[in-house]
């Protein structure tokens, strides 16, 4: 006979986990404030623990919590539950940015903590070594396999990695001289895409409207003229522009989440 009873969740994790994606599927939706004051607080715990790692003599620690505060709404702000990634493992970069900034902007240095310190050695390690054998920027799960610390832990000494020590971005990576330079490792971000994308995007967007709805649109918002001067135009009452425009952008929406744009 089996007296053990159901397997428990300790602390409840899983169900907490639930909680936190309801919530968060709450706030992406209706981006209503009392939904994200409610996520503050949830995860208000996290950013003091983050902040106490980083305080020192003479920086008040409620400064700190205030700063680390800061970033925990800049995450809840910019989480994507697409990504399949816990709120936690998110977060901690982007507080760690903030207190970081913090320090940066007042020309102090960041105390590391000690074991903090030699966890990011450990990881800079990992990373120059898995860099070369991979031939890539390694990911988190693959430091995290190598030096035996949990993914926040590892997300944390990266970010910490540069709090104590300044590195040239022309370095060279693993030590030897004519290997590539930390800068030449350093990809960046080129906005022309994303724009070739959203221009494509916008095109096919544009192709479900009517040659009518069409030119209303370009007379509203890249000629930007009055509904009254665009009714002159083109020959309708300014109700009737006023309904055109509705009637377009209500069809733009409707095939903007329908999917079902040609590529």
């Amino acid at each position: 006979m089996n007296t053990q009873g159901p397997a428990r969740d300790p602390g409840g994790t899983h169900e907490r986990m639930r909680e936190d994606r309801a919530l968060f599927e709450r706030y992406l939706r209706d981006r209503e404030p009392h939904i994200r004051d409610a996520l503050v607080e949830r995860f208000l715990p996290l950013a003091r623990q983050l902040a106490r790692r980083y305080q020192r003599g003479e920086e008040p620690l409620d400064d700190l919590v205030q700063v680390a505060s800061l970033g925990l709404i800049k995450a809840i702000d910019r989480f994507d539950l697409e990504r399949e990634v816990a709120f936690s493992s998110y977060a901690v970069p982007t507080i760690l940015g903030e207190i970081k900034r913090h320090f940066r902007d007042r020309t102090w240095s960041v105390r590391v903590p000690r074991d903090l310190q030699e966890l990011a050695l450990k990881v800079d390690a990992a990373v120059t070594r898995l860099s070369v054998d991979l031939h890539r920027q390694p990911s988190v799960p693959e430091i995290v396999a190598v030096v035996g610390a949990g993914e926040e832990a590892v997300l944390e000494a990266l970010q910490a990695g540069g709090a104590y020590r300044a590195t040239s971005l022309e370095t060279p990576r693993g030590g030897e001289e004519d290997a590539n330079t930390l800068g030449e490792s350093i990809g960046a971000d080129e906005e022309g895409f994303d724009l070739a994308e959203h221009r494509a995007t916008l095109g096919r967007l544009l192709a479900t409207l009517s040659p009518r709805e069409r030119e209303v649109l370009r007379l509203r918002f890249e000629e930007d003229m009055t509904q009254a001067e665009i009714g002159a135009v083109i020959g309708v009452s300014q109700m009737q522009v006023s309904r055109l425009i509705r009637q377009a952008i209500t069809r733009l929406r409707a095939a903007a989440t329908s999917g079902d744009l040609a590529a």
